[in-house]
């Protein structure tokens, strides 16, 4: 073939119709439905979008255009980089905080971040010195802003000062379970009002959905309660006297990133699209009064076992928040469980973001996201939904009669229910927690009281309930007895091992211990591998065809000479032969669908009794 005629070469084209059948070839006649699944945003997911998916005139084609899901600047981070606004919390011996903050800032910070709960006013003004009005600040706050805000406004060049120094009053009160002060919105008014006129470029006012996602909300939830908190801002701060105007240029929003990448990609989206249409209800120019986004990575997804994988978690959620067009991020150190972080979580934290900033160039392009069908229908059906759940809210008084009333906390704990499910299921993976879990880990070690006494919206970790039998499993080691479970391995390896695998990685999570037996070719050698290990707790790994051919046999005669012992049988045979297997003696089928936690937490129970006997 010519180059010509190459050239005039085109592919050819095929109709979603031909997609469809080839990939029911490929699954043997199961329709192609068969593979959607479904979000915790009740959002049903298919194998493949296409064109037809999403309606393109719905959205802004640009950057920097209504509705701007693709970012209220026409030219991204190319104009306007995100800053890298990791909060200062480790102080080296020897080391002061100020210390500590100049080094990262040398280092690729580059905003001031700090925990404010943690520092007096006069550590702080110590440490901004000579770096106020070069660096914007990235600060959480709560019962210190008005001192803080006070003391920077004596401050010469403090019209300079720029970034956000925001408290959420509503946040405080989802976490605490108190009810708002009617004062606390005059006080809130009033220093915004000053703050205005002393640092007009510094945002003071935040609407914290971190709080509702640490408790285990779907995005849905997140994006209707941000919404519910900045118009309850809107309108109780407008009550006191302040322009609209004011109120919104002094907004920031923050929001924890999660693991579903592209459902965080696409939350980030929907909220700025969201929010664009609260600002035109209240008559306000958009693109004026855009949509400050600070994130974090969540808090949630962090696990106390295998910390290390915390950084792969912490760099996939930075990716997300990035990619969904943010202005601050901090993202959490690997041992972020612990309350505390050390020189290396840190540094490692920090390079995260400048990696995605100066190896994967991603602020060298615009909107990278932007155009896939996939993630524009995702943050079509957010918006849909989450304003949906926003009316919902509002025609229940609002959210402070909503979070008063225990609703808010009941909706997310359904989430958190189904999301738990999952995981003692394993339908869901935490690596290193329910699946591949690795007993001779060294875990994080935490503060047992830090979150012991929460009242409203308790703050959780998805991987807790499996990382309290680990917990179990140690005490019943240190009492002087090993949690383990004795593995009855019939036949040649080949036939038992990919149930005996099975059953490792099943009890690992619980951090009971596997003991093989050798290769069992006879019934006696059972029941001597029983008499000599002289374990509670047994587990059957065979095939099916051994099952049928000696599995009641080696079972009746095990409970013959050991009619202590529990039983279980690796795999689920047919429903006609269950019953069969029970009389003779099993106690329960372990297999892919088995309730892993509820599975592990009874087998623990019953060896602490045994322990303590």
């Amino acid at each position: 073939m010519t180059i010509k005629k190459m050239m005039n070469e085109s592919f050819d084209t095929f109709s979603l119709s031909d997609w469809e059948q080839k990939a029911e070839e490929a699954l043997k006649g199961k329709p192609v439905n068969s593979l959607n699944t479904n979000t915790y945003e009740n959002i049903k997911l298919k194998p493949l979008y296409t064109k037809e998916d999403f309606d393109n005139e719905k959205a802004s084609q640009l950057p920097g255009q209504p509705d701007y899901r693709r970012g209220f600047n026409s030219l991204g981070y190319l104009s306007q980089e995100w800053k890298v606004a990791q909060k200062i919390i480790v102080v080296q011996e020897g080391e002061s905080l100020r210390e500590a903050l100049l080094t990262s800032l040398e280092k690729g910070q580059s905003a001031i971040a700090i925990n404010a709960d943690k520092v007096t006013i006069e550590e702080f003004m110590s440490l901004i010195e000579g770096l106020y009005s070069k660096f914007p600040f990235s600060i959480e706050i709560n019962e210190k802003q008005i001192e803080f805000l006070a003391e920077l406004s004596k401050l010469s060049n403090c019209e300079k000062i720029s970034g956000y120094i925001a408290m959420d009053p509503l946040a405080v009160t989802a976490l605490n379970g108190t009810a708002v002060k009617k004062a606390s919105y005059d006080k809130f008014a009033n220093i915004i009002q000053s703050t205005n006129s002393s640092m007009p470029n510094l945002r003071t006012i935040l609407v914290n959905s971190s709080v509702y996602n640490h408790a285990g909300a779907n995005a849905i939830q997140e994006l209707a309660l941000a919404l519910s908190t900045g118009v309850h801002h809107v309108q109780e701060l407008h009550n006191q006297g302040l322009k609209l105007d004011t109120i919104f240029s002094k907004m920031v929003f923050k929001f924890s990133i999660g693991a579903n990448f592209f459902m965080e990609i696409a939350k980030l989206r929907a909220a700025r699209l969201l929010w664009n249409k609260v600002t035109e209800a209240y008559g306000l120019n958009s693109q004026v009064h855009s949509m400050v986004i600070t994130a974090e990575t969540a808090a949630f997804t962090k696990t106390v076992f295998d910390p290390y994988v915390n950084i792969l978690r912490a760099g996939n959620e930075a990716f997300a928040a990035v990619l969904g067009g943010i202005q601050y991020l901090h993202v959490s150190p690997f041992n972020e469980p612990e309350g505390r972080s050390t020189p290396f979580s840190e540094r490692i934290a920090r390079n995260t973001q400048l990696i995605l900033k100066h190896e994967a160039h991603l602020e060298k392009v615009i909107d990278p996201a932007g155009g896939s069908w996939y993630i524009e229908r995702l943050t079509e059906e957010l918006a849909e939904k989450a304003w949906a759940l926003f009316q919902e809210i509002e025609d229940q008084d609002g959210i402070e009669k909503c979070l008063a009333s225990g609703w808010v906390k009941a909706q997310i704990a359904e989430v958190l229910a189904k999301r738990s499910e999952d995981i003692f299921t394993r339908k869901k993976s935490v690596i290193g927690t329910n699946v591949y879990a690795n007993l001779s880990d060294s875990p994080l070690q935490l503060n047992e009281s830090a979150n012991a006494n929460q009242v409203g919206i308790p703050q959780v970790r998805l991987s807790e309930p499996f990382e309290q039998l680990r917990k179990l499993a140690e005490r019943i080691g240190k009492a002087g007895n090993k949690p383990a479970a004795g593995l009855i391995c019939l036949g040649e390896l080949k036939a038992h091992k990919a149930r005996k695998d099975f059953i490792i990685g099943f009890l690992a999570p619980g951090g009971v211990y596997a003991y093989e037996s050798s290769n069992i070719v006879e019934l006696e050698q059972a029941v001597q591998f029983v008499i000599k290990s002289n374990l509670k707790h047994y587990v059957i790994c065979g095939t099916d065809k051994q099952y049928d051919e000696s599995g009641i046999e080696i079972i009746s005669l095990i409970k013959e000479k050991r009619p202590d012992v529990k039983l279980y049988l690796a795999g689920l045979p047919a429903a006609d032969k269950q019953e069969q297997y029970r009389l003779a003696g099993v106690d329960q089928f372990i297999h892919l669908r088995s309730n892993c936690f509820e599975i592990l937490s009874s087998l623990l129970s019953e060896m602490e009794v045994a322990s303590n006997e």
